[in-house]
């Protein structure tokens, strides 16, 4: 018999989906698995094999926690809201709500040819109103708790997109949607108050099962440092400039102030002479990133103001300087250079010619006045209290951690669920009126004046508050893609509630997530904005946990090999041809650049699964996701190398329909297969999928040479493979002569008698040397061993004294102590 994919494959996903196999409802005799993937967003050009990864490892451990005898929520859905869809939408004119309906169809028929065990009946989409109806609600919470206000803010704004961008989607001063320039802008916007739990945010840490080097990543996002409000008066105008220094010791080191660009006191203390050339530098400023202003390496730029301000220990003038490293969000705006004791204020003080003043030698104080000769931690303490009894400033903690800004001027997104009077007043919308829908817009391009596609749509916009009669604006801004994602993991729990976003009994059954896997890039925004929300949502009573994601794995990037063209573009591997390690384009003859990227559509390097699937089988394709390396670290994919664990399938099929299949046990199959589970129980356990498979083929090594197979060692083998292979398994459990399913079959029991060893290693020492060991059977009688020992040349020509003791550890060590 022939190993046939084409046939089994689509036979078992029928049987599974047909019998909705995977529906997960409460059970409260078995305990529960929540496993959860990071959702995607549907692009039109669908997954590609580096997606795979990740959806691989949970649905192994999905099937294996079923078999260890756990209920099992496996879900999925789609990030379907943002700015891509909309693009798409106004390159090609197709509404987004039809291409995102396109893409679900695509992602979910390629995700269900590879046999993964989601429970479909649960599927959400963010785009949906029913499903934004409840995120519109969960927003009217943060509003009445006072966590979502509007205020004017300087933003990332995208004339050619024409929309506000959050600093995540923004690299090197251009969208990385499309690559357009981005410049900053005053604008009134939505924001959620973010920083009223960064202690929450960073405590909480402590309470989950993440990778140390993420929780680093988040403490470092949040920043919380411990310091000083210092105030400088400045010189003519007699206004405050506040400062926040984490080195309040340093005061008497300050030998300038740097105001950010955008500081409110720029305008009003710059002197005529300057003016000239600050606004110059303001709308160089204006054109830059904050990654790229605050960038250590680079040249530092600035411009006199004119102004002074007054040093509030000395009395001396201070210069006040503009310069674009001193971000206006981050802190006051405002910072005091101590060029002798901070790397970017000496590189500024060294590009203008400023004085440094050396405050600290060897941790102890100097040129300092009241501060000389202590430490720096005690005059740490010595000048906030000198500064808090003057009314000059205060001990205080800050965050680099910035309120969220929750506005985007887009058509595909939430619409905010808020009525704005013609008083300045607002009323948020009650539950019975939402979800508000956004009117339907065949024109998506944003207006110049950057105003949201919605203000176009005046009668939407302008109506008459049924609750109030009163003359009433809708919100014409929308959420960022970032609102349906900040909860849907609690949407999975209770996806068809009509009367709630979810029910109290079955949140407190299933949450928290016991297991969360996506990439690394949602390290911080994505997890920290769920985390907020979820904070927010327990202060309300509406969850039970405090967290929402107990363990966390990011899985490792699949790389590709690209080859890019001298002139710039991509060229795919189909068009190139190799030489002695030197690549030219076909037909062409040109030279191309070779490279190692992540998998994408603009670079030509990305392998769709359907191709795999076609010719390997989806379990092949599986084992290799998993194969290539652990799962936790980058990998280089090799389509040829795919065939390997297709081979494998082939050998393990041959065995299942071999004639050497009998009913006898043998001892050496039973020590084969007992060990076998072990390693791969334990192996899923830490998610090191790869060791599973390749002791699976170790396995198999050793099995084949074998000349009956049992029938017994086979299902065995089959209930290990199947969380790895899952069609060919329930194949095989059917050829076995098993009349019920597999994916029902408990993991099997290890037999603990056949990991026991018949024979093991003795090492040899004398005097605590290692002078020789010997394989010999289990549980030698002290005696009888120390004579066979004695006895051995190598080890007899080191007993030159008295033999005075001897250390005995039955079936590992003996040492015999000698006197000298």
């Amino acid at each position: 018999m022939k190993y046939e994919h084409l046939r089994i494959e689509p036979k078992w996903q029928k049987f599974w989906h047909d019998r909705q196999l995977f529906h997960a409802e409460m059970d409260s005799q078995k305990p529960k698995y929540y496993v959860l993937d990071m959702f995607p967003y549907p692009s039109g050009s669908g997954l590609h094999v580096g997606h795979v990864t990740g959806y691989t490892a949970t649905d192994i451990l999905a099937r294996y926690k079923r078999q260890k005898g756990f209920n099992v929520l496996h879900p999925m859905g789609w990030d379907s809201f943002g700015l891509p869809a909309e693009q798409y939408a106004i390159r090609t004119g197709t509404h987004p709500t039809v291409t995102t309906a396109a893409n679900i169809n695509t992602y979910r028929r390629q995700l269900q040819a590879l046999g993964f065990s989601y429970d479909w009946s649960r599927e959400i989409a963010t785009s949906d109103p029913s499903y934004y109806k409840w995120t519109q609600w969960i927003f009217t919470k943060l509003y009445e708790k006072g966590l979502a206000f509007e205020a004017d803010m300087l933003v990332n704004y995208c004339p050619e997109l024409g929309t506000v961008l959050a600093n995540e989607e923004v690299e090197d001063g251009r969208s990385k949607e499309g690559g357009y320039r981005v410049e900053r802008r005053p604008l009134r916007q939505w924001m959620l108050r973010i920083t009223a739990y960064a202690d929450r945010l960073l405590e909480d840490l402590d309470l989950l099962d993440w990778p140390d080097s993420l929780k680093r990543t988040q403490i470092n996002w949040i920043g919380r440092s411990e310091g000083a409000r210092v105030d400088f008066i400045q010189a003519t105008s007699g206004k405050t400039i506040s400062v926040f220094t984490t080195c309040p010791h340093t005061l008497f080191g300050v030998t300038y102030l740097v105001l950010a660009p955008e500081h409110p006191l720029v305008k009003e203390i710059t002197t005529e002479e300057q003016k000239e050339e600050v606004d110059a530098y303001r709308d160089y400023a204006a054109s830059r990133s904050d990654l790229e202003r605050a960038e250590l390496s680079k040249e530092k730029t600035g411009v006199f103001s004119g102004a002074y301000a007054i040093h509030p220990v000395t009395g001396e003038a201070l210069p006040i300087w503009i310069a674009d490293y001193v971000l206006i969000h981050y802190g006051s705006g405002a910072i005091m250079g101590v060029p002798a004791h901070d790397e970017r204020d000496l590189a500024f003080a060294m590009r203008f010619s400023l004085p440094i003043v050396t405050v600290i030698e060897n941790e102890i104080m100097v040129q300092s006045q009241f501060l000389n000769n202590l430490s720096t931690e005690v005059a740490k303490k010595e000048m906030i209290q000198w500064l808090e009894e003057r009314g000059k400033g205060e001990g205080k903690v800050q965050y680099k951690l910035r309120d969220w800004l929750f506005s985007r001027q887009r058509y595909w997104g939430e619409p905010f669920p808020i009525l704005h009077f013609e008083d300045g007043t607002k009323r948020a919308l009650d539950l019975m009126e939402l979800p508000l829908c956004p009117p339907e817009l065949q024109d998506f391009k944003p207006s110049p004046t950057g105003e949201s596609p919605l203000a176009k749509v005046r009668d939407w916009v302008e109506i008459v508050d049924s609750k109030t009669g009163r003359i009433a604006f809708r919100e014409t801004n929308t959420m960022p893609q970032w609102a349906g994602s900040c909860w849907y993991y609690l949407r999975f729990c209770d996806p068809h509630n009509g009367e709630a976003a979810w029910s109290p009994e079955k949140e407190n059954y299933w949450m928290p997530v016991d297991l969360y896997v996506g990439g690394i890039e949602h390290a911080v925004l994505h997890l920290l904005y769920a985390r907020f929300w979820h904070k927010v949502l327990y202060d309300c009573g509406l969850v039970s946990t405090k967290e929402p994601f107990q363990t966390l794995k990011n899985q490792g990037l699949v790389i590709a090999r690209s080859y890019k063209l001298p002139g710039g573009g991509y060229v795919s591997s189909e068009e190139v041809r190799e030489e002695e390690g030197r690549y030219f384009q076909i037909g062409t003859e040109t030279e191309l650049i070779s490279g190692i990227d992540k998998m994408g559509k603009s670079k030509l390097n990305g392998v769709s699964p359907d191709e795999m699937i076609e010719e390997f089988g989806a379990d092949s394709l599986r084992l290799y996701e998993m194969f290539m390396g652990p799962f936790d670290k980058e990998k280089l994919w090799n389509t040829d190398a795919v065939s390997g664990c297709r081979r494998f399938l082939n050998r393990f099929y041959d065995l299942i329909t071999s004639d050497k299949v009998c009913e006898e046990e043998s001892l050496e199959a039973s020590k084969l297969i007992h060990r076998l589970t072990a390693s791969v129980e334990r192996d899923i356990e830490a998610m090191q999928f790869n060791t599973s498979i390749a002791k699976m083929m170790e396995f198999m090594n050793d099995f084949v040479p074998l000349a009956a197979y049992p029938r017994s060692a086979l299902k065995t083998l089959t209930q290990l493979l199947s969380p790895f292979a899952p069609h060919l398994a329930e194949e095989a459990w059917e050829l076995l002569g098993e009349t019920s399913l597999l994916l029902f079959a408990p993991f099997p029991q290890v037999n603990p008698i056949y990991l026991i060893d018949e024979t093991v290693t003795y090492v040899v020492q004398i005097n605590g040397r290692m002078r020789g060991k010997w394989e010999l059977p289990r549980d030698q009688d002290e005696n009888a061993l120390l004579k066979f020992i004695q006895n051995q040349p190598q080890i007899a020509k080191h007993i030159t004294g008295n033999v005075s003791k001897v250390i005995y550890v039955p079936n590992k060590l003996i040492n015999i102590v000698v006197d000298v």
